[in-house]
């Protein structure tokens, strides 16, 4: 186990957070540092340079109203005031020999640069070099530059009190950086478990729902940032889940009793024939009861792959023209015996023609599903109703309105699911596939179906239908 925390430490996104926080900042600081020192290291030299150019300015001056002598003097007068190990100057011949100088016994180790001299020489302007002597840590700053015929002043300043401000600056910028750096490291660190802890909390949620437990949520903070965000779509997702979950088990549910009366009447048929009966047609009314019974079997399960391959998008509607007035018409003549039989009066009014554009087969068997339902759940004495309001190739509207039981409140959510029945007791024929069936039939020619009921005064369902494309 501690062989594997430290790894898993490395590996989580906190730690890599705050490496990432804490090395950009060190990068930009080091960056900072390096313009910084540079504008200082810029303007040091720059005013050294400054320095040395009005130092020559009175040299020149001083040789033009006094002559060499006195240049000689004053070198030796400013040398002293400023002090022999802080500046030191040469005068020197073109050819480069020097024949005046001041005390050079600290400044032994600076040559005379025949190139610099023959820069000077050639472009009549100054010319500038900085020396490191070996044995010393500061920099010399060197000037060449003419200050009368024939006569070249070289002359040097130590940088060593510029260096001094540059190293106090440097240990300095060390010193900071190291507080920085633990700061930012703090810091990041705790932004970083701040900014991950809404992860971790749906990780241990997910967890938790992987242990079997689906009813767990991911607590929301109320923030409005991306992990809440995540957290509401992880919730709504286990939500939809939980949801799912349900109805497979209610369909499953719905499945097996559904299979196990068919099943047992199977079963009994030819146990009973298989006991009682002698004859050939005892065993062929056997035969047929089986058949009638599997017959029942395939439509249930072929309407259910109908569904399934409906919503999925499997199987595309056909896009044929057809006449909904006569579709509708058929349909209302089909039923109108059924209608009788149990003492319903089957109303319709349609146009007298109407063209759309859809899956005949597919309308065709919406309608059936819609019309029989209705007629089964509308009482004797009662009214079925079939309306085209709107009849156009790209919007259709279709009503079938009854006037029986209703929906209740507790079933009007669910009756488009699949295998949900309003008869609890299942008394009544059917799988509970019907209005599933028409529903994806509606939404695959791009339309739905919606309701209206109240209990004990009908239902009102109204489909519809929009053009579909090839």
């Amino acid at each position: 186990m501690s062989s594997k925390k430290p790894g898993r430490f490395l590996n989580s996104l906190s730690f890599r957070l705050t490496l990432w926080y804490a090395g950009i900042f060190a990068l930009s600081s080091c960056v900072a540092f390096f313009l910084f020192y540079v504008l200082i290291t810029s303007v040091i030299q720059e005013k050294t340079d400054q320095e040395l150019s009005s130092k020559a300015g009175q040299f020149s001056a001083v040789l033009r109203e006094r002559g060499i002598h006195a240049v000689e003097n004053f070198a030796f007068l400013e040398a002293r005031a400023a002090g022999e190990k802080k500046i030191f100057l040469r005068m020197l011949y073109p050819t480069g020999e020097a024949f005046s100088s001041t005390n050079m016994a600290h400044w032994k180790d600076i040559p005379i640069q025949k190139n610099a001299i023959g820069q000077l020489i050639t472009g009549n302007r100054p010319v500038w070099e900085t020396v490191l002597l070996p044995d010393r840590r500061d920099q010399v700053r060197i000037l060449y530059t003419l200050i009368g015929p024939g006569v070249i002043l070289q002359i040097g300043q130590s940088m060593e009190n510029y260096a001094r401000i540059i190293n106090a600056f440097r240990g300095l910028f060390l010193t900071t950086m190291a507080l920085l750096f633990g700061l930012a490291t703090g810091v990041g660190w705790f932004m970083a478990r701040r900014a991950v802890s809404g992860i971790e909390s749906i990780t241990r949620t997910a967890r938790g729902i992987s242990a079997g437990t689906l009813e767990k949520r991911v607590p929301v903070k109320k923030r409005g940032d991306e992990i809440d965000q995540l957290a509401m779509t992880f919730n709504q997702m286990l939500d939809r889940i939980g949801t799912l979950i349900t109805e497979i088990r209610q369909m499953g549910d719905n499945i097996a009793h559904d299979l196990k009366s068919p099943l047992t009447r199977i079963r009994g048929s030819a146990e009973i024939t298989l006991i009682t009966e002698e004859s050939l047609s005892g065993y062929q009314a056997m035969a047929a009861s089986t058949i009638e019974e599997c017959d029942n079997l395939l439509d249930m399960i072929n309407t259910m792959l109908m569904i399934s391959k409906t919503e999925a998008g499997v199987d595309k509607p056909i896009r044929e023209e057809m006449d909904l007035s006569v579709m509708v018409r058929n349909a209302c003549d089909l039923f109108k015996t059924i209608a009788e039989d149990n003492n319903l009066t089957l109303d319709c009014h349609i146009p007298e023609h109407g063209i759309i554009t859809g899956d005949t087969r597919a309308i065709q068997r919406m309608l059936a599903n819609l019309i029989d339902n209705a007629i089964k759940y509308t009482a004797s004495g009662g009214r079925v109703r079939i309306a085209i309001p709107e009849c156009s190739e790209n919007n259709t509207i279709i009503t079938v309105s009854d006037t029986g039981c209703g929906i209740s409140a507790a079933d009007f959510p669910h009756i488009f699911e699949r295998f949900y029945r309003c008869d609890p007791s299942r008394a009544k024929a059917g799988t509970g596939l019907g209005l599933s069936l028409a529903r994806a039939i509606a939404r695959a020619h791009g339309g739905d179906i919606t309701v209206e009921s109240r209990p004990g005064h009908g239902s009102i369902f109204t489909v519809s239908l929009f053009s579909i494309e090839r």
